[in-house]
């Protein structure tokens, strides 16, 4: 089971929780602030999804085994959840419902679609992978050896999140072996066929190129009532550009009675 972070719900609700499913590199972590304020008006579930945080290491990362993954944590809470996804937790999020559409009331996938893309962050896990980690005491240092490969200095504080200052020598909490083998598949679209016939909402950002228009007939042909919105002047990680913005749109999707 992955390991997920329980937000209980701060009032008594008939809402089902909310699952959030992180990006590539991230974790549950990651989402905490958003998922205590969205924790008002039902219980969140935040996963750190597998070769990511706390979860268990395995050399399988295709997108059907993630969708296995998120639907045995829907099915130990309740069987039905509302999802949201980001980047490649988005991508996996799709296909859980396309796998597993009766684990899902509602879908809000965020800035990604299904296809495949052409880049690939290759580069950033060599980078990770050329710290001499054993050398490094704290994270000014490690942020120091990071910045000899990456200029971006919050891609840097991002990533930097993964690395465990607790054990000896410090470690990744990113198996990187496993996703530097899947990265092919990782910004690929694996051969699925299905619809889900319920609520989704693709949530772009406006400085964002991920979602492209002509990607919308692919999409309606898998989710018959996908909407689209974007949020203004933000880019890929449009959660966290523009959090209020996010979360709002969020709220309003979740709480929408139209369907």
């Amino acid at each position: 089971m992955l390991n997920t972070v329980i937000y209980p719900s701060q009032q008594p609700t008939d809402n089902p929780p909310l699952l959030i499913v992180h990006g590539l590199f991230g974790s549950a972590r990651n989402w905490g602030v958003m998922a205590r304020r969205l924790s008002d008006v039902r219980t969140v579930l935040a996963v750190d999804m597998r070769n990511h945080g706390s979860s268990f290491w395995s050399d399988a990362h295709s997108y059907e085994a993630m969708a296995d993954d998120l639907a045995k944590v829907i099915a130990a809470h309740g069987g039905q959840a509302d999802v949201v996804g980001h980047s490649m937790g988005g991508k996996a999020a799709m296909v859980l419902a396309l796998a597993h559409g009766a684990a899902i009331r509602r879908l809000l996938v965020g800035d990604i679609a299904p296809v495949a893309y052409q880049h690939d962050q290759s580069p950033n896990i060599k980078a990770m992978k050329s710290l001499n980690l054993s050398a490094i005491r704290n994270r000014a240092e490690a942020d120091a050896a990071l910045a000899q490969s990456l200029a971006d200095e919050s891609l840097r504080a991002f990533l930097l999140q993964s690395l465990d200052f607790k054990t000896t020598p410090i470690s990744w909490r990113i198996n990187l072996e496993a996703l530097e083998a899947s990265m092919p598949g990782i910004v690929g679209w694996p051969d699925i066929s299905g619809q889900f016939e319920g609520p989704v909402l693709f949530l772009s950002g406006g400085a964002s190129h991920y979602v492209q228009t002509e990607s919308r007939l692919k999409i309606r042909a898998y989710f018959p009532k996908a909407r689209f919105a974007k949020i203004p002047n933000v880019g890929h990680w449009l959660h966290a550009e523009n959090p209020r913005a996010f979360e709002e749109t969020l709220r309003l999707f979740l709480g929408s009675a139209q369907d």
